[in-house]
């Protein structure tokens, strides 16, 4: 009876194995019992009141704002971000059209919101903004424009910034981001490269960091990647992030969008 209880448990453990749970299902797992309370609705609600706010020298609010569908019109326009805006003959992504939009609508001073440290002061406002506005389109399917040749152009120098080694540790976003089935510690790496993209990479920001307790948006998410990378930090809203934007946003065509959403 022994021994053939034994044999009995013995011819269970192939099901156990597979039965057990991947770090990528335990962090699904995770990420699937935070959302329900993702703290990044708080941000949300600042944003919406802040766009709406009469603020600056101006005291004018951002409610004739153009972030690419007409002004005012907010729905949709995060997945179709960045492109080429007419007024400005720049490919921009969000935050620097806001900045573009605070400087002419409001009267603020674009170039001092820039130096301002991430989470501080303005940085603050514009980061409840991306995430309101990027709510607004959550569920929609990414789809960058690539019609104007300028667009064009900074998916090709977005793609060369995100294959460039460098750095005392010969990194570039491709060491992590450039093929399947990478990891770092316990957290599946997305691939980049590719379409179609998925939810995780690029549609997935801006986002509520758990192990900081703030929102981040895509400019401060590349920063930090730089800064893993040993790289000096870029500047904020500079040609670089943006096309970098242009690049991943371009490769998650038909990716649906989830921003803000939660990340550890």
């Amino acid at each position: 009876m022994k021994h053939w209880s034994w044999v009995a448990a013995l011819a269970l453990l192939p099901g156990l194995a597979c039965a057990q749970k991947t770090a990528a299902d335990s962090i699904a797992e995770y990420r699937a019992l935070l959302a329900d309370g993702n703290p990044a609705e708080l941000f949300e609600a600042k944003g919406e009141d802040l766009w709406k706010a009469k603020r600056g020298p101006k005291n004018a609010s951002l409610e004739r704002c153009d972030l690419g569908q007409g002004a005012g019109v907010v729905k949709g326009a995060f997945v179709r971000l960045p492109r080429w805006f007419a007024d400005t003959q720049r490919v921009q992504d969000l935050e620097s059209r806001l900045l573009t939009c605070m400087s002419t609508l409001q009267g603020l001073d674009a170039e001092a919101i820039a130096k301002t440290p991430f989470g501080k002061g303005e940085q603050a406002n514009m980061e409840a903004l991306v995430a309101w506005i990027s709510a607004e389109s959550r569920g929609q399917r990414m789809q960058l424009p690539q019609v104007h040749a300028a667009e064009q152009r900074m998916y090709e120098l977005g793609k060369r910034a995100f294959f460039f080694r460098g750095g005392p540790m010969d990194f570039s976003c491709a060491s992590c981001h450039g093929e399947d089935g990478k990891r770092i510690r316990l957290q599946d790496l997305p691939n980049l490269t590719k379409n179609p993209g998925d939810g995780v990479g690029f549609a997935a920001w801006p986002a509520y960091r758990v192990s900081s307790g703030e929102l981040w948006g895509m400019q401060r998410r590349l920063n930090d990647c730089y800064r893993q990378q040993r790289f000096p930090y870029p500047g904020y809203a500079s040609e670089v992030t943006i096309a970098l934007a242009v690049y991943m946003g371009v490769n998650a065509k038909g990716a649906e969008s989830i921003a803000p959403a939660i990340k550890r």
